[in-house]
């Protein structure tokens, strides 16, 4: 095994790079893209978090602690509008089921250089919720991006994945400690 693809291992947690592609269900056997028909799934409880981080300088961080945004308090209007965003994912990603999300949480944490978004969404359903936590977490990085702009032009949007996901048939995911960017910041509490 290569180098390459040992990293892909690690990257995944803990599946492995060829369970992850033995098989790519958007796609029919000619390979055409379809939506995957889940009629026959069972409903099982369905829970996913996810992550991301918006990475800025050290003054943008000190306006924000210091709700000196000029559109007002970020972090509240990042929560809102991530699980604004969760509830409408199917509208978003073309071939995504639309789910009746139960529960939708985002939280917004300062850190010495940026903000960490941590968001879970749930639901029971015949599919997971992993895209609407990836979803709200993007959705509320890019609505810190707009709030802030006006601070800093140059913030960066990073480290957006699944944390952990768990129910259905392939059971749980958890994001492994090694698989984790270490370039976030600390509580800036």
């Amino acid at each position: 095994m290569d180098r390459r693809h040992a990293a892909s291992r690690r990257f995944l947690g803990t599946r492995t790079d060829t369970d992850a592609m033995k098989k790519l269900s958007h796609y029919d056997k000619k390979g055409r893209v379809r939506m995957v028909d889940v009629t026959a799934k069972p409903p099982t409880f369905r829970v996913a978090a996810a992550h991301a981080f918006v990475r800025m300088k050290p003054a943008t961080v000190a306006s924000v602690r210091r709700l000196k945004s000029p559109k007002g308090n970020p972090l509240e209007i990042a929560r809102i509008a991530g699980i604004t965003a969760a509830k409408r994912t199917s509208e978003l990603i073309p071939l995504c089921h639309p789910l009746a999300v139960t529960h939708v949480d985002v939280s917004a944490k300062l850190c010495h250089n940026g903000i960490e978004i941590t968001s879970e969404a749930t639901a029971t359903g015949p599919t997971g919720v992993e895209m609407e936590a990836l979803v709200a977490a993007a959705t509320a990085a890019l609505t810190i991006y707009d709030m802030c702009k006006a601070l800093e032009r140059g913030m960066e949007i990073t480290e957006l994945y699944v944390e952990r996901k768990s129910g259905g048939r392939s059971g749980t995911y958890v994001r492994t400690a090694a698989s984790h960017h270490t370039g976030r910041g600390e509580d800036a509490r």
